[in-house]
Protein backbone atom coordinates (compact mmCIF):
# COMPACT_ATOMS: atom_id res chain seq x y z
CA UNK A 1 0.00 0.00 0.00
CA UNK A 2 1.50 3.25 -0.58
CA UNK A 3 2.46 5.73 2.36
CA UNK A 4 0.80 9.05 2.66
CA UNK A 5 2.89 12.11 2.29
CA UNK A 6 4.18 13.92 5.34
CA UNK A 7 2.85 17.17 4.58
CA UNK A 8 1.09 18.14 1.18
CA UNK A 9 1.85 22.14 1.92
CA UNK A 10 5.28 23.52 3.69
CA UNK A 11 4.49 25.09 7.30
CA UNK A 12 6.02 28.14 7.22
CA UNK A 13 7.76 30.20 9.69
CA UNK A 14 8.51 34.07 8.89
CA UNK A 15 11.94 35.09 9.71
CA UNK A 16 13.25 38.99 9.36
CA UNK A 17 11.17 40.11 6.25
CA UNK A 18 8.16 40.16 4.88
CA UNK A 19 9.31 38.03 1.93
CA UNK A 20 11.50 34.95 3.05
CA UNK A 21 10.72 32.31 4.75
CA UNK A 22 11.81 29.28 6.49
CA UNK A 23 10.33 26.15 6.65
CA UNK A 24 9.31 23.72 9.16
CA UNK A 25 11.03 20.62 8.05
CA UNK A 26 14.10 18.43 8.63
CA UNK A 27 17.26 19.08 7.20
CA UNK A 28 20.18 16.71 7.90
CA UNK A 29 22.93 19.12 7.29
CA UNK A 30 21.22 21.30 10.50
CA UNK A 31 20.72 24.48 8.42
CA UNK A 32 17.66 25.98 7.50
CA UNK A 33 15.29 25.77 4.80
CA UNK A 34 14.44 29.15 3.10
CA UNK A 35 11.62 29.61 0.47
CA UNK A 36 10.44 32.07 -1.63
CA UNK A 37 7.43 32.49 -4.01
CA UNK A 38 9.50 33.67 -6.65
CA UNK A 39 13.08 34.21 -7.57
CA UNK A 40 15.69 35.32 -10.48
CA UNK A 41 17.42 31.88 -9.63
CA UNK A 42 17.75 29.86 -6.73
CA UNK A 43 21.46 29.68 -7.51
CA UNK A 44 21.87 33.83 -7.05
CA UNK A 45 19.58 33.86 -3.93
CA UNK A 46 22.07 31.43 -2.40
CA UNK A 47 24.84 32.99 -3.04
CA UNK A 48 23.42 36.18 -1.14
CA UNK A 49 22.78 34.14 1.57
CA UNK A 50 26.79 32.59 1.59
CA UNK A 51 27.51 36.18 1.66
CA UNK A 52 25.17 37.10 5.00
CA UNK A 53 27.08 33.84 6.57
CA UNK A 54 24.56 31.52 5.88
CA UNK A 55 26.05 27.49 7.10
CA UNK A 56 27.30 24.56 5.37
CA UNK A 57 23.93 22.85 4.08
CA UNK A 58 21.48 25.82 3.67
CA UNK A 59 18.80 25.49 1.24
CA UNK A 60 16.79 27.69 -0.97
CA UNK A 61 13.88 26.58 -2.60
CA UNK A 62 10.90 28.52 -4.29
CA UNK A 63 7.88 28.21 -6.83
CA UNK A 64 9.10 29.90 -9.67
CA UNK A 65 12.21 30.67 -11.31
CA UNK A 66 11.77 33.64 -13.54
CA UNK A 67 16.09 33.01 -14.68
CA UNK A 68 16.68 29.53 -14.03
CA UNK A 69 20.04 28.33 -15.91
CA UNK A 70 21.24 25.05 -16.99
CA UNK A 71 24.39 23.70 -17.35
CA UNK A 72 25.43 25.19 -20.83
CA UNK A 73 25.32 29.20 -21.62
CA UNK A 74 21.85 29.91 -24.01
CA UNK A 75 19.80 27.18 -21.73
CA UNK A 76 17.54 27.67 -19.02
CA UNK A 77 15.40 25.73 -16.99
CA UNK A 78 11.82 26.18 -17.16
CA UNK A 79 8.46 25.19 -15.46
CA UNK A 80 5.28 25.75 -14.15
CA UNK A 81 4.79 27.62 -11.43
CA UNK A 82 4.35 25.79 -7.90
CA UNK A 83 4.60 22.32 -9.39
CA UNK A 84 8.09 21.51 -9.74
CA UNK A 85 10.96 21.21 -7.08
CA UNK A 86 14.03 24.21 -7.33
CA UNK A 87 16.16 24.39 -4.77
CA UNK A 88 19.80 25.21 -4.56
CA UNK A 89 22.13 24.14 -1.57
CA UNK A 90 25.16 25.83 -0.55
CA UNK A 91 28.05 24.02 0.98
CA UNK A 92 30.98 25.24 2.59
CA UNK A 93 34.56 23.60 2.80
CA UNK A 94 37.79 24.25 4.76
CA UNK A 95 39.53 24.29 1.34
CA UNK A 96 39.39 23.80 -2.49
CA UNK A 97 40.94 20.29 -1.65
CA UNK A 98 38.19 19.32 0.68
CA UNK A 99 35.62 19.52 -1.69
CA UNK A 100 34.02 15.98 -3.19
CA UNK A 101 35.26 14.59 -6.11
CA UNK A 102 32.66 14.33 -8.93
CA UNK A 103 30.14 16.13 -6.88
CA UNK A 104 27.71 16.36 -9.70
CA UNK A 105 27.85 12.80 -10.63
CA UNK A 106 27.22 12.10 -6.54
CA UNK A 107 24.36 14.74 -6.38
CA UNK A 108 22.71 12.99 -9.16
CA UNK A 109 23.05 9.75 -7.51
CA UNK A 110 21.38 11.42 -4.94
CA UNK A 111 18.86 12.35 -6.43
CA UNK A 112 18.06 9.87 -8.55
CA UNK A 113 17.72 7.65 -5.23
CA UNK A 114 15.50 9.96 -3.46
CA UNK A 115 13.15 9.92 -6.43
CA UNK A 116 13.04 6.16 -6.19
CA UNK A 117 12.24 6.61 -2.40
CA UNK A 118 9.34 9.09 -3.26
CA UNK A 119 7.65 6.95 -5.92
CA UNK A 120 7.76 4.62 -3.58
CA UNK A 121 5.28 6.52 -1.64
CA UNK A 122 2.86 6.43 -4.37
CA UNK A 123 3.24 2.96 -5.98
CA UNK A 124 4.80 -0.46 -4.90
CA UNK A 125 7.55 -0.43 -7.08
CA UNK A 126 9.79 1.51 -9.78
CA UNK A 127 11.96 1.22 -12.98
CA UNK A 128 13.87 2.97 -15.24
CA UNK A 129 15.79 5.83 -13.46
CA UNK A 130 19.08 6.45 -14.86
CA UNK A 131 21.87 9.03 -14.26
CA UNK A 132 22.80 10.76 -17.69
CA UNK A 133 26.37 12.04 -17.56
CA UNK A 134 27.23 14.50 -16.64
CA UNK A 135 24.19 15.91 -14.53
CA UNK A 136 20.49 14.94 -15.60
CA UNK A 137 18.02 12.57 -14.01
CA UNK A 138 16.36 10.33 -16.83
CA UNK A 139 12.87 8.31 -17.00
CA UNK A 140 13.10 6.11 -19.84
CA UNK A 141 14.30 8.09 -22.01
CA UNK A 142 13.18 11.55 -20.91
CA UNK A 143 15.18 14.67 -18.63
CA UNK A 144 13.08 14.83 -15.23
CA UNK A 145 15.92 16.81 -13.48
CA UNK A 146 18.96 18.62 -14.17
CA UNK A 147 21.82 19.08 -11.52
CA UNK A 148 24.05 22.52 -11.87
CA UNK A 149 26.91 22.79 -9.78
CA UNK A 150 28.91 26.42 -9.27
CA UNK A 151 31.91 26.95 -7.00
CA UNK A 152 33.17 29.80 -5.32
CA UNK A 153 36.07 29.61 -3.53
CA UNK A 154 35.63 27.12 -0.77
CA UNK A 155 31.56 27.20 -1.41
CA UNK A 156 29.97 25.06 -3.84
CA UNK A 157 26.35 25.88 -4.97
CA UNK A 158 24.18 23.23 -6.26
CA UNK A 159 20.88 24.18 -8.09
CA UNK A 160 18.21 21.05 -7.91
CA UNK A 161 15.36 21.39 -10.46
CA UNK A 162 13.28 18.15 -10.87
CA UNK A 163 9.94 18.09 -12.58
CA UNK A 164 7.37 16.66 -10.00
CA UNK A 165 3.85 17.52 -10.98
CA UNK A 166 3.79 19.26 -13.80
CA UNK A 167 2.01 17.47 -16.75
CA UNK A 168 2.27 19.69 -19.72
CA UNK A 169 5.67 20.57 -21.74
CA UNK A 170 5.64 22.76 -24.89
CA UNK A 171 5.75 21.31 -28.33
CA UNK A 172 9.51 21.35 -28.37
CA UNK A 173 10.07 19.63 -25.02
CA UNK A 174 7.44 17.09 -25.39
CA UNK A 175 10.13 14.18 -26.52
CA UNK A 176 12.37 14.93 -24.72
CA UNK A 177 11.24 15.73 -20.77
CA UNK A 178 8.84 14.28 -18.08
CA UNK A 179 7.90 14.92 -14.96
CA UNK A 180 7.13 12.16 -12.18
CA UNK A 181 3.44 12.45 -12.34
CA UNK A 182 3.39 12.41 -16.17
CA UNK A 183 5.70 8.90 -16.20
CA UNK A 184 3.31 7.62 -13.57
CA UNK A 185 0.01 8.33 -15.04
CA UNK A 186 1.75 7.28 -18.54
CA UNK A 187 2.75 3.80 -17.17
CA UNK A 188 6.31 4.43 -17.77
CA UNK A 189 6.97 3.30 -13.80
CA UNK A 190 4.85 0.73 -14.10
CA UNK A 191 1.88 1.86 -11.81
CA UNK A 192 -1.80 1.21 -12.28
CA UNK A 193 -4.39 3.09 -10.24
CA UNK A 194 -2.37 4.68 -7.76
CA UNK A 195 -2.04 8.26 -6.36
CA UNK A 196 -0.16 10.41 -8.48
CA UNK A 197 1.57 13.09 -6.85
CA UNK A 198 0.14 16.85 -6.03
CA UNK A 199 2.41 19.94 -6.30
CA UNK A 200 2.75 19.85 -2.37
CA UNK A 201 4.40 16.85 -2.87
CA UNK A 202 7.27 18.67 -4.20
CA UNK A 203 8.32 19.64 -0.43
CA UNK A 204 8.60 15.49 0.47
CA UNK A 205 10.93 15.11 -2.55
CA UNK A 206 12.89 17.72 -1.21
CA UNK A 207 13.41 16.00 2.30
CA UNK A 208 13.88 12.83 0.69
CA UNK A 209 16.81 14.40 -1.62
CA UNK A 210 18.69 16.32 0.99
CA UNK A 211 18.78 12.86 3.44
CA UNK A 212 20.09 10.88 -0.18
CA UNK A 213 22.62 13.98 -0.20
CA UNK A 214 23.78 13.86 3.02
CA UNK A 215 24.17 10.58 3.74
CA UNK A 216 25.89 10.45 -0.21
CA UNK A 217 28.45 12.82 0.83
CA UNK A 218 28.84 11.63 4.32
CA UNK A 219 30.30 7.81 3.01
CA UNK A 220 33.95 8.24 3.19
CA UNK A 221 36.54 8.28 0.49
CA UNK A 222 38.49 5.59 -0.69
CA UNK A 223 41.83 5.46 -2.94
CA UNK A 224 41.43 2.22 -5.07
CA UNK A 225 39.76 2.35 -8.07
CA UNK A 226 36.18 0.65 -7.04
CA UNK A 227 35.24 3.36 -5.34
CA UNK A 228 31.66 3.13 -4.28
CA UNK A 229 29.66 6.13 -5.78
CA UNK A 230 31.46 4.97 -9.11
CA UNK A 231 30.15 1.10 -8.83
CA UNK A 232 26.63 2.78 -7.71
CA UNK A 233 26.95 5.38 -10.25
CA UNK A 234 27.73 2.50 -13.17
CA UNK A 235 24.40 0.48 -12.18
CA UNK A 236 21.99 3.64 -13.41
CA UNK A 237 24.22 4.90 -16.19
CA UNK A 238 22.41 6.29 -19.02
CA UNK A 239 23.04 4.14 -22.21
CA UNK A 240 25.86 2.13 -20.43
CA UNK A 241 27.62 -0.47 -22.90
CA UNK A 242 25.57 0.79 -25.60
CA UNK A 243 26.85 2.47 -28.74
CA UNK A 244 26.57 6.37 -28.20
CA UNK A 245 27.09 9.88 -30.12
CA UNK A 246 29.20 12.29 -27.97
CA UNK A 247 30.12 16.08 -28.22
CA UNK A 248 33.30 16.31 -26.53
CA UNK A 249 33.81 20.03 -24.89
CA UNK A 250 31.43 22.52 -26.16
CA UNK A 251 28.49 21.49 -28.26
CA UNK A 252 29.58 24.16 -30.79
CA UNK A 253 33.03 22.35 -31.17
CA UNK A 254 32.39 20.77 -34.15
CA UNK A 255 34.07 17.26 -32.70
CA UNK A 256 32.12 13.71 -32.92
CA UNK A 257 33.10 10.76 -31.31
CA UNK A 258 31.43 7.35 -31.96
CA UNK A 259 31.70 4.43 -29.78
CA UNK A 260 30.31 2.35 -26.68
CA UNK A 261 29.99 4.17 -23.10
CA UNK A 262 32.09 2.13 -21.21
CA UNK A 263 31.49 3.64 -17.71
CA UNK A 264 32.88 6.37 -15.24
CA UNK A 265 36.52 7.03 -14.53
CA UNK A 266 37.97 8.00 -10.87
CA UNK A 267 37.46 11.84 -11.43
CA UNK A 268 33.80 11.70 -12.74
CA UNK A 269 34.69 11.78 -16.22
CA UNK A 270 32.96 10.08 -18.71
CA UNK A 271 34.56 6.51 -20.64
CA UNK A 272 34.00 6.13 -24.17
CA UNK A 273 35.84 3.18 -26.49
CA UNK A 274 35.45 4.70 -29.32
CA UNK A 275 34.99 2.68 -32.71
CA UNK A 276 38.10 1.01 -33.66
CA UNK A 277 40.38 1.33 -30.38
CA UNK A 278 40.68 -0.82 -27.61
CA UNK A 279 41.19 1.24 -24.42
CA UNK A 280 38.41 3.72 -23.28
CA UNK A 281 39.00 7.41 -23.99
CA UNK A 282 38.37 9.59 -20.52
CA UNK A 283 36.83 13.27 -21.59
CA UNK A 284 35.68 15.97 -18.50
CA UNK A 285 33.50 17.85 -20.85
CA UNK A 286 30.95 17.08 -23.26
CA UNK A 287 27.60 15.61 -24.31
CA UNK A 288 25.75 12.90 -24.88
CA UNK A 289 23.54 14.76 -27.88
CA UNK A 290 23.09 12.39 -30.44
CA UNK A 291 22.41 9.01 -29.65
CA UNK A 292 22.76 5.91 -32.29
CA UNK A 293 21.76 2.10 -31.71
CA UNK A 294 23.40 0.34 -33.85
CA UNK A 295 22.91 -4.04 -34.25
Amino acid sequence: MALKPLFKYPPLNIIDDNTMKELSMPNPFGAPIYYLETVSSTMEESRALALRGEPHGTVITADFQEQGRGRTTGRSWKGERGKNLFFTILLGYPDFSAIPKALTLRTGLAVSLAIEDFIADFMGRFDNIRIKWPNDIMIGSKKTAGILTEGDGKTVYIGIGVNVAQTEFPIGLQAKATSIALALASGDLSTSGDPLPSPGDRFLLLEKILFRLFQELSLPEKADESLPWRIRVEERLYMKDRRVCFIPGGADSGALVEGRLAGIGPEGELLILRNGETEAAAYITGELDIIKERP
